[in-house]
């Protein structure tokens, strides 16, 4: 007979006698200092996680320090899973360490891989996954497909979140264990099933192993290899004996933090590199014949005498460059079928002119707007006829206004030119915003300089592992 696959994740948990009744309850307090440093280092997961993908792509191989510190993140992370909400499994304070930490009650090992398949790298983490990443957002808290009146607008089908079923597992144990101040057996042996089948499809995800994640639910805390009962003591496999042989890992504390600022500043490097490419790109395309770099054209309707925006406070008291210099001249731009007024003024003006007149205040910007509307009569008069207007145009078909910007609180108003009810207008707003294109160059090589020192951190705590 064929001898049974071997699982290359190997996740175990020893359930601890004498748990207290209530510390389970500030737990989640105590373990705040790990969930702050873990959050740093599922980042630092993430990004060598990236570098480790292209990696496998064109050598085949995973980086043994990236795997490593990989490792020794998910190690860390079920040991304060297991302290915490993902057993409870025992009271003893998790180490902070990446290490093995053998002498703790949860231990999580993966095998190194020699060789990893090029053309799997490119779709298991994503396409091949997909089924597993189903199971486990159940067992983790995703939710679930469900129907029913008054669940959403239409009562269809849609996805709703809920605890996930580890979460309500821990949760009847904690209330057994404050009752009673036991652990029942059967529920620790479950839970720690769904644990393990969580750390294979991550570690798959991961890239560290080829292995799909097997449809099978292992309870108990301890590894068994297929087809072997928990009452037998399995016999010494390759896994197994490679993860006792496996070398600790040497990655000091000043490692890690390379790793980890490394990978902060490639993710911040990232934003600068996409932020930058966007406002050259924003620079080069949404600008008018004139040079106004103007927004996209919404469509403005509503049965009232007139549209009003919401207040815009403009402050100018900050240095030149950053309001007159950079913003420059405001163009607004409206067109409509019949003859329209187009106009801003301060808001006490507008306040003034349209007390007691029926208007809609725009509320909301988007393929429809939507509008707080006013209750009122018709205006005393044409729009044009006012004289408080800062700046304003009227006229059928495209009309455009250029403002100067002011301190204060502004108003833009859109009426019929003959201040007749319904006002119906395609609008857009824009300024001359010169600089924009050397701010995304600025942005660009601000990115790419952090890119570097970020890649020069990385391969810095790498070595230092080694």
């Amino acid at each position: 007979m064929a001898a049974p696959p071997i699982d290359p994740v190997r996740l175990e948990g020893r359930l601890e006698p004498g748990l207290s009744r209530w510390l389970w309850l500030v737990k989640w307090l105590l373990a705040i200092p790990h969930l702050i440093v873990l959050a740093f280092l599922w980042i630092a997961f993430v990004v060598l996680s990236v570098v480790a993908f292209f990696a496998i792509l064109f050598t085949a191989r995973y980086p043994r320090g990236i795997f490593e510190f990989n490792l020794g993140v998910l190690r860390w992370t079920w040991r304060v899973a297991f302290y915490s909400y993902g057993a409870l499994g025992t009271d003893r304070y998790p180490p902070f360490t990446l290490g093995a930490a053998p002498d703790y009650p949860a231990t999580l090992d993966v095998v190194y891989p020699d060789e990893l398949s090029r053309g799997l790298v490119l779709v298991k983490w994503w396409l091949l996954a997909i089924p597993h990443y189903l199971v486990v957002g159940v067992f983790l808290g995703g939710g679930w497909f469900a129907w029913g009146p008054g669940w959403d607008r239409g009562g269809d089908w849609g996805w709703r979140g809920g605890p996930g079923l580890i979460a309500l597992l821990v949760l009847f144990a904690a209330v057994a264990l404050l009752f009673t101040t036991r652990y029942p057996q059967g529920i620790f042996d479950f839970v720690l099933g769904l644990d393990r089948w969580v750390a294979r499809v991550v570690a798959y995800a991961g890239l560290m192993t080829d292995a799909y994640p097997p449809f099978r639910l292992d309870q108990g805390g301890e590894e068994k290899e297929p087809g072997i009962r928990a009452a037998e003591e399995p016999p010494a496999s390759p896994a197994s004996e490679a993860v006792e042989a496996a070398p600790p890992s040497g990655r000091g504390a000043g490692g890690v933090a390379l790793l980890v600022v490394g990978s902060i500043a490639a993710l911040l490097a990232f934003a600068l590199l996409v932020g930058g490419c966007a406002a050259m790109v924003v620079d080069r395309t949404q600008r008018d014949d004139d040079g106004f770099l103007m927004s996209p054209t919404e469509d403005f309707s509503t049965a009232t005498y007139a549209i009003a925006s919401e207040s815009a406070d403009v402050d100018l008291d900050g240095p030149d460059w950053a309001t007159t210099d950079l913003v420059g001249t405001v163009r607004i731009r409206g067109e409509s079928d019949r003859p329209v007024f187009v106009g801003i003024a301060r808001e006490a003006d507008v306040a003034e002119y349209l007390d007691g007149v029926e208007h809609a205040v725009v509320t909301e910007i988007g393929e429809e707007p939507e509008y707080s509307e006013r209750r009122g009569g018709a205006p005393e008069g044409r729009p044009a006829d006012q004289a408080f207007w800062a700046a304003s145009a009227t006229g059928a078909g495209e009309q455009a206004l250029e403002w100067e910007p002011e301190d204060g609180n502004w108003n833009v108003v859109v009426m019929n030119a003959d201040g007749s009810r319904g006002v119906t207008a395609e609008l857009s707003i824009g300024a001359e915003l010169d600089p924009l294109i050397w701010i995304g160059v600025g942005v660009l090589v601000g990115g790419g300089l952090l890119a570097a020192a970020a890649a020069l951190g990385i391969t810095a705590g790498i070595r230092r592992g080694r």
